[in-house]
């Protein structure tokens, strides 16, 4: 059995390892864990005695087949709570994230089955995450951040790379849900900032916002996002 605190853990370094493509250094699992280097360490001992990760100092963290089962399963529960308490309660997508923290550590593989059955088979999460399926395997879909766009291309936005309570705000402050269509119409040279067409209305975003707004570009067809249908940009 593992604590709650383990299962925080191997989920955090399951996705500082994704995000690098490499295994997970003791300073980022500390500041992802807003705590010490040296709990860090104490925790990583616990963890690797339960052969649930291997860990060399000074060349980083790796999961186990064992962990990575358990990080994955981890995260599955807490996107499939985020589609159930955004699709099913009527949260927004900023109010979830703290809610299936707590969800995500209640035990029964038959309640996550009927979850998922209930929602049907959702892909993604609210902010466009994928959703692991019972066999641990990802549905990945192919997305570029803003950044990567040049005036006059056209994108849907179907994920962020930053979940804070202020840029989900934000977003929505400025019409920018998943499913949204819009037109990159200029590159601001001076701070990379760009400006963008949504509808009718121009909008000008930082580039801090363009790195966490990932869009598909080209032909898009109907998606089974757990936020709605995406929009044709043919």
């Amino acid at each position: 059995m593992t604590t709650q605190a383990e299962e925080n853990y191997l989920k955090a370094i399951f996705k500082i390892a994704e995000k690098e493509s490499s295994p997970a250094l003791t300073n980022a699992i500390a500041a992802a864990m807003q705590t010490s280097a040296a709990s860090v360490t104490d925790m990583l001992k616990r963890l690797s005695d339960k052969q649930l990760l291997t860990y060399e100092k000074y060349r980083g963290v790796m999961l186990t087949p064992e962990g990575h089962a358990l990080a994955t399963a981890l995260i599955r529960k807490h996107r499939l709570w985020e589609v159930f308490l955004v699709d099913k309660l009527g949260f927004a997508w900023d109010e979830v994230h703290d809610f299936a923290e707590q969800l995500e550590h209640v035990q029964g593989d038959a309640l996550v089955q009927r979850l998922d059955a209930f929602l049907n088979h959702p892909r993604f999460d609210p902010h466009g995450d994928p959703i692991p399926d019972a066999e641990g395997r990802w549905n990945y879909r192919p997305q570029v951040p803003l950044t990567e766009l040049q005036p006059g291309q056209r994108g849907i936005v179907t994920g962020v790379g930053e979940h804070s309570t202020p840029f989900l705000q934000y977003l929505d402050q400025l019409g920018l849900a998943l499913g949204t269509a819009l037109e990159v119409l200029e590159r601001i040279a001076y701070d990379q900032s760009v400006r963008i067409l949504i509808g009718e209305r121009e909008v000008v975003l930082s580039d801090k916002v363009c790195q966490n707004l990932f869009l598909k570009t080209g032909n898009v067809q109907e998606d089974n996002n757990s936020s709605g249908d995406l929009q044709s940009i043919n």
